[in-house]
C-alpha cells in the first residue's frame, strides 16, 4: 500500500542531495525546452515550403501527424538504431522531443500562413515586395499568433513528455514518479507533479508574455 502522507521535509532534504530535485529541474527544463529552440529553427522554413505545395500540404502535414502519433517510449527506444546515441543519454530525449515538436509546429506554420488574406499579400507584391521581402515582413509577422499558439501547445506537451523517458532510465522530474512508485511514497509522485505543473505554467506565461511584446497587433485577436 502506497503511503499518502505528504512529508515536505523529504523535498527539502532531497533538494540539492539524495534525489538532487534542484538538478532533476534544471534537467527537465534543459531536455523540454532544447527541442522547442530547434523546433522553431526548423519548423519555420520547412512550413513555408509545405506551404508553397498548395493542396499538397495536406498529404505532408498528415504524415507528420502520424509521426506524431508514435508512442514517445517507442521512439525513445528505436532512436540509438538511428542515431549513434544510447537510450539513456540526454540527447536521445532531446532529439526525440525535437521530432515531435517539429512534427507538431509544422502544422501551425502552415496554418498561419494559410491565414494570410490573399489581398494582403497582393497588395505588398503591387508595392514591389519580393517573395522573400514579403515573407519577412508581411507574411510571418501575420501569421505568428497561430505560430504562436502552436508553440504554446509543444513547449507543454514536451515538458510533458519529458518524464515519460523516465521508464527508459532517465526523464528528469519524471524520476520522481518512479522513486514513489517504486518506494509506495507518494511525496515524490506529488513533488513531481507540482514542478511539472509550475514549469508548465511559466514557460506559457513567458511564451505569452513573449507574444504580447512581439506582437502588439495581435493583442486580444482571439483564434478560431
Amino acid at each position: 500500500m502506497i503511503d499518502t502522507s505528504i512529508d515536505l521535509g523529504w523535498i527539502a532534504r532531497n533538494w540539492s542531495s539524495g534525489m538532487n530535485i534542484s538538478g532533476l529541474l534544471l534537467e527537465h527544463i534543459a531536455l523540454s525546452i532544447i527541442p522547442v529552440l530547434i523546433a522553431v529553427i526548423i519548423s519555420i522554413p520547412l512550413g513555408y515550403l509545405i506551404f508553397l505545395t498548395g493542396k499538397g500540404a495536406n498529404g505532408l502535414l498528415a504524415v507528420l501527424g502520424v509521426i506524431y502519433s508514435v508512442p514517445s517510449l517507442a521512439l525513445f527506444v528505436a532512436l540509438p538504431a538511428i542515431i549513434p546515441t544510447s537510450i539513456l543519454s540526454p540527447i536521445n530525449v532531446a532529439v526525440a522531443l525535437a521530432i515531435y515538436s517539429v512534427a507538431l509546429l509544422v502544422r501551425s506554420v502552415v496554418d498561419g500562413l494559410r491565414s494570410v488574406p490573399d489581398t494582403v499579400k497582393q497588395a505588398a507584391a503591387a508595392i514591389g515586395y519580393g517573395w522573400f521581402r514579403r515573407l519577412l515582413v508581411v507574411e510571418l509577422p501575420l501569421a505568428m499568433p497561430v505560430i504562436f499558439a502552436g508553440l504554446r501547445v509543444v513547449t507543454v506537451s514536451n515538458i510533458a513528455m519529458v518524464s515519460v523517458a523516465a521508464v527508459v532510465g532517465g526523464g528528469a522530474l519524471g524520476q520522481l514518479f518512479d522513486r514513489g512508485l517504486n518506494s509506495s511514497f507518494l511525496t515524490p509522485i506529488v513533488a513531481g507533479l507540482a514542478f511539472s505543473l509550475i514549469l508548465a505554467l511559466i514557460a506559457d506565461a513567458l511564451i505569452l508574455l513573449i507574444k504580447h511584446g512581439t506582437l502588439p497587433w495581435a493583442r486580444g485577436r482571439r483564434l478560431a
